[in-house]
């Protein structure tokens, strides 16, 4: 029983260092890239990803229960949420910025 432990903590583990990874690129991104829409695409998939292999890591440390069913409701609505929040916030940019066509192309 001892191995089929340390096999569950391992993979969760692992899952967990793969959030935390994808959360470092994703501040490199946001610090590094020039444009506010490039750094918001950065920001989103980091969040999406990273709370996702990162939750999915908890579940799987705290086996099958109560918690690892909370966490995949949390998971379920983050995957929704910021997505659509994110494309919300980069589609209000590009109707209120007159300066768009210097960064961008524009499709009409």
């Amino acid at each position: 029983m001892k191995i089929l432990e340390w096999f569950q903590f391992s993979i969760g583990a692992l899952l967990i260092l793969n959030g935390l990874f994808i959360f470092a690129i994703e501040l490199y991104g946001v610090y590094k890239l020039q444009y506010v829409l490039n750094r918001m695409h950065a920001a989103a998939m980091g969040d999406t990803l990273g709370i996702l292999s990162t939750l999915s890591g908890l579940m799987v440390i705290s086996g099958w229960n109560f918690t690892s069913v909370k966490l995949g409701l949390v998971i379920l609505f983050f995957w929704f949420a910021s997505p659509v929040s994110s494309h919300l916030i980069s589609r209000l940019e590009v109707t209120t910025n007159e300066k768009i066509n210097e960064k961008c192309e524009v499709k009409q």
